[in-house]
C-alpha cells in the first residue's frame, strides 16, 4: 500500500494468506503475532478472536476479512526467517485461521480549511482476492469504525460492537422498516426489549431531528400478550395509544366491527364448508350489504329479501324445462309461506305481495302438480317452465314498482359496509329454508349467533353506530395530526381464543388496503411510511405443514402477513417479526425480510433455519447464536453493511414490556410478596367471560 509507511504496515502484520477462495481466505499467523492481547493497533484490543476483523491488502484498498475459526497446526520444523531460517528446530505449533470475506474498505483523503483528512469508507463486496503470500493486518481503531459506522444515512444508534471497540451501531430508518426486519431469538435473550426500543430509538431520533416536536411517524403493534402496554407511557415524552378489549387501565376499548371483515374471513370464523354452507354465505353477505344502503331501510330490506327469492327460482331453471317436483315442489311451498309473512311484515305492499302468494299457491295446488304420499304428505310432480315463468314475471314486476332487483348492482360481499350481525344470521335462515336441506345451514347460523350472544365479542365486534371507516383509520393508522405521535398499540390478550387470528388478520389487512387506496388516490403517487409489528409472529404466521384448508382462520391470518411481506413495500408499509421459533414461521413471509437481528437462539431447529437465510461465507458469525448473553444479538442483511455483533442500548425498567421472568426464589423465600385473592380473581373472571 504506498499510502501507508511500511514500518506502520509491518508493525500491524500477524501473518500471511496461505489459502484463496472465494468465499473462503485462510491465513498462516506469524511466530510473534499476538496471542492473546494486540498492543499495536492504536490501543488494547483482544487477539486472535472468532468473528473479529483483519485486513488484506488488494491494489489500492483494503479486502475486510471476518475470522470464522482459528486452529493449531503441528510442524516439524519451526517458521523462522532471516538468517535462521535454514536451522532445524523442535517440532513447533503453526496457527492458522480462516477468514470470511466482508467488502472493501477504501481511505478516503479530503483537505478541509487547509489540513489533509483521513476517513475510511466500506462497501460490501470486492473487485479482487489477495494473493498468496500477501499480508493479513490488524485493523486500526479508526478503520475498525470506519467497518462498523459506515453506509449512509444512518441516523439511529441501536448499540455498541464489542468486536470493533465499542464503535457506535446505527441504521438507516429506511433500510431497516422499508424491506421488513425480523427479531429472532429465545424467550429471555432481549427480544421484546430490542422491538421495543428500535420504535423508541427511531421516534426520539426523529424527534431530536425536528427540534423537539413529535414526528410524523406511524407505528402500529400487535401484541398478543399485552407487554407493550406501559413501555411507551412516558409521563411528559412518548405517548401511545392503546387500544384493548373493554379498554381498561386509560386504554381505548378495542373496536373491529363485523362489517370489516371479508368473505374469506367470515368463511374461516364460521368454518362454513365449500359446497354448500360457504356460497350460501357469500350471497348472504352481498344481498344483505346491498339492502343497507337507500332512502328507506325498511323498502330495501323488503327489496332483498324478495330478490333473494327471484335468484333462486331463476335458478332453478337455467339448465333445462323441466324440474324434479320433489325438489322444487317444497321450496315454492316455502316461498308461499315467505310471502304470506311479507305481507303481514309489509302492510303497504300487502295487495302486490298476497297476489304473487296466491299465484305460487295455485300453481303448486293445480290438478297434476301435486299428490297425496302414502306417508300423507304432499308430493310434487315434474314443473315445465311454463308454469314457473309466470311466478317469476309477477315478482319482477312487483320489484320494478317498488325500485328494482337490490342484487344486480352495489357493494360486493368484501366490501366494508355497516349492517347488523343479527340481520345476517336472519338472512342466512331466511335464505337456508329456502333451500332441500336446511338442517345443513344450521351449524353456520349457530356459529354466527354464539359470536354474537359473546360478551367479549360484543365489546369487540357488535357496536355499529359509533364506529365509521375513516375515523377507525385516523384512530389505529394516525391523523394529520402528531401531537401526541402516531404510535398504536393494540392489545390482543383478552381476546377470545376462537377469534384472536381473524381480528388480528382484519386489522392487518384493513391498514395494508387503506395504505393501498392513499397511495392510489394521493397526487404524487407517493406512500405514506407506516410500521406494522407483529409479537409472536409464529403463532400468527405458521408454517404451512400440512396443506390445510384455505379457509382455516389460521391460514388465513397468515395469507395476509405474505401478502404484506410481499407487497407491503410498495405502498409504504414495513413489517417487523418478532419470533422465538423462527422454524415455525412462514417461509414466504421470511424470505421476505431484508434484515435479521438475531438474539440467542438454542434450538437446533431454528438454527437450521436462520442458516438458510445467509449466504455461506457469513454462516460462521452464527455460530455464536446458542451462547449469545442476554441484550447482544447479531445484526445482517439490508439495513447493515455487514453482519456484526452488537450489545443493544439499555432500556430504563420502565420502557422496558412486560416480559420478565418469574421470580421463583425470592416468592419461596418471602423476599417478595404475591398475596393471593382468589375471590376478585374469581369475580374478575366472571365479569369478563360470563356477565351480559
Amino acid at each position: 500500500m504506498s499510502y501507508q509507511p511500511f514500518a506502520h504496515l509491518e508493525s500491524l502484520r500477524i501473518g500471511t494468506v496461505d489459502f484463496v477462495s472465494p468465499d473462503e481466505v485462510k491465513v498462516l499467523l506469524d511466530t510473534e503475532a499476538p496471542e492473546t492481547v494486540a498492543l499495536n493497533a492504536g490501543g488494547v484490543r483482544p487477539f486472535p478472536r472468532v468473528n473479529g476483523y483483519v485486513l488484506l491488502p488488494v491494489e489500492d484498498a483494503y479486502l475486510v476479512g471476518q475470522i470464522e475459526w482459528l486452529t493449531i497446526e503441528r510442524s516439524n520444523f519451526a517458521k523462522r526467517g532471516g538468517k535462521d531460517s535454514e536451522l532445524i528446530d523442535l517440532p513447533y505449533p503453526l496457527r492458522k485461521m480462516s477468514v470470511a470475506p466482508l467488502g472493501t474498505l477504501r481511505r478516503q483523503i479530503r483537505k478541509k480549511d487547509g489540513r489533509t483528512e483521513e476517513r475510511y469508507e466500506f462497501r460490501r463486496g470486492s473487485d479482487a482476492l489477495p494473493s498468496l503470500g500477501s499480508s493479513v493486518l490488524l485493523p486500526t481503531d479508526s478503520q475498525l469504525r470506519a467497518i462498523v459506522e459506515s453506509g449512509d444515512n444512518k441516523r439511529v444508534k441501536i448499540g455498541t460492537s464489542p468486536m470493533a471497540g465499542n464503535a457506535e451501531v446505527k441504521v438507516d430508518p429506511d433500510r431497516l422498516f422499508g424491506r421488513h426486519l425480523a427479531v429472532l431469538g429465545n424467550t429471555g435473550s432481549g427480544k421484546s426489549c430490542s422491538v421495543a426500543g428500535l420504535v423508541r430509538w427511531s421516534l426520539e431520533a426523529a424527534q431530536n431531528e425536528r427540534g423537539g416536536s413529535h414526528p410524523n411517524a406511524r407505528f402500529i403493534i400487535l401484541d398478543p400478550n399485552g407487554e407493550y402496554a406501559k413501555a411507551f407511557q412516558d409521563d411528559a415524552g412518548l405517548k401511545a395509544r392503546i387500544f384493548k378489549v373493554g379498554g381498561e387501565d386509560a386504554a381505548l376499548p378495542l373496536k373491529v366491527p363485523l362489517w370489516f371483515w371479508n368473505s374469506a374471513e367470515w368463511c374461516a370464523f364460521t368454518q362454513a364448508s365449500g359446497r354448500a354452507q360457504r356460497p350460501l354465505l357469500l350471497r348472504a353477505l352481498r344481498e344483505i350489504k346491498n339492502g343497507t344502503d337507500g332512502p328507506s331501510d325498511k323498502e330495501f330490506e323488503l327489496r332483498r329479501r324478495t330478490s333473494t327469492i327471484l335468484v333462486s327460482i331463476k335458478s332453478q331453471i337455467r339448465s333445462g324445462d323441466n324440474y324434479e317436483g320433489w325438489k322444487f315442489g317444497p321450496k315454492l311451498g316455502v316461498y308461499t309461506t315467505d310471502f304470506e309473512a311479507f305481507a303481514n311484515e309489509y302492510p303497504a305492499h300487502v295487495g302486490p305481495l298476497n297476489e304473487i302468494k296466491d299465484l305460487i299457491h295455485a300453481i303448486i295446488s293445480a290438478p297434476g302438480r301435486s299428490y297425496q304420499k302414502r306417508d300423507g304428505t304432499t308430493g310434487y310432480n315434474d314443473f315445465p317452465a311454463s308454469v314457473v315463468i309466470p311466478i317469476i314475471d309477477k315478482i319482477q314486476a312487483f320489484l320494478s314498482s317498488i325500485g328494482g332487483v337490490v342484487y344486480q348492482s352495489g357493494p360486493s360481499e368484501d366490501t366494508p359496509v355497516p349492517f347488523d350481525g343479527e340481520a345476517l344470521a336472519e338472512h342466512i335462515e331466511g335464505l337456508a329454508n329456502q333451500e332441500n336441506n336446511p338442517q345443513f345451514f344450521d351449524f353456520l347460523v349457530m356459529r354466527i349467533r354464539t359470536m354474537l350472544a359473546d360478551t367479549r365479542m360484543k365489546t369487540i365486534t357488535g357496536d355499529i353506530s359509533s364506529v365509521t371507516l375513516d375515523n377507525w383509520l385516523g384512530s389505529y393508522i394516525g391523523a394529520n395530526d402528531a401531537t401526541n405521535g402516531n404510535l398504536t398499540v393494540i392489545d390482543l390478550s383478552l381476546l377470545p381464543t376462537e377469534a384472536i387470528h381473524i381480528v388480528t388478520a382484519v386489522i392487518a389487512r384493513i391498514v395494508f388496503e387503506a395504505l393501498q387506496r392513499y397511495r392510489k388516490m394521493s397526487a404524487d403517487r407517493k406512500s405514506l411510511p407506516t410500521v406494522l409489528v407483529m409479537e409472536e409472529a409464529h403463532t400468527f404466521i405458521k408454517r404451512d405443514k400440512d396443506e390445510a384448508d384455505n379457509y382455516d382462520s389460521s391460514a388465513i391470518c397468515c395469507q395476509v402477513f405474505e401478502r404484506i411481506a410481499r407487497e407491503g413495500r410498495k405502498f409504504g408499509l414495513g413489517l417487523v417479526l418478532s419470533s422465538q421459533r423462527p422454524s415455525e414461521l412462514s417461509p414466504t413471509v421470511l424470505s421476505q425480510c431484508n434484515t435479521f437481528l438475531l438474539h440467542r437462539i438454542s434450538n437446533d431447529k431454528d438454527q437450521e433455519q436462520v442458516n438458510k437465510l445467509v449466504p455461506d461465507n457469513l454462516r460462521g458469525l452464527l455460530r455464536e447464536l446458542p451462547s449469545l448473553p442476554s441484550q447482544h444479538a447479531i445484526l445482517l442483511g439490508w439495513a447493515s453493511e455487514l453482519p456484526v455483533l452488537v450489545k443493544m442500548q439499555d432500556l430504563p425498567v420502565d420502557h422496558r414490556p412486560h416480559s420478565d421472568d418469574p421470580h421463583f426464589w425470592n416468592v419461596w423465600t418471602g423476599a417478595e410478596k404475591r398475596p393471593v385473592e382468589w375471590k376478585a380473581v374469581a369475580d374478575e373472571l366472571q365479569l369478563t367471560l360470563y356477565q351480559v
